[in-house]
């Protein structure tokens, strides 16, 4: 994703974080999805509730999320490997 827009929904700091709301809202995707991320562990955030064993509030690092994407970025195919197939005519090849 484009790091201008994390800069901004993020502010000039490198330290500032945000919710997972916020970050499903700049993907386009679902909330559950993004805390789905975060309790797979492909996307690092911190527990910021008050206390231990109520529901969690995920805070997510504007640097973890630059990882998560880089981690996560679609790659072009490779082409596939040249086959050298044998071309005399005097063997018979049976597939």
């Amino acid at each position: 994703m484009a790091t201008d827009t994390l800069s901004k929904l993020a502010g000039t700091s490198s330290r500032r974080k945000i919710t997972p709301p916020q970050y499903a809202r700049q993907l386009g995707v679902d909330k559950a999805k993004v805390i789905a991320w975060i309790r797979s562990g492909e996307l690092r955030a911190i527990d910021a509730s008050t206390h231990r064993g109520t529901k969690p509030r995920f805070l997510i690092d504007v640097a973890d999320i630059e990882a998560f994407e880089q981690d996560r970025e679609v790659l072009p195919a490779c082409p596939p490997p040249r086959v050298r197939r044998n071309r005399r005519s005097t063997v018979k090849q049976y597939v």
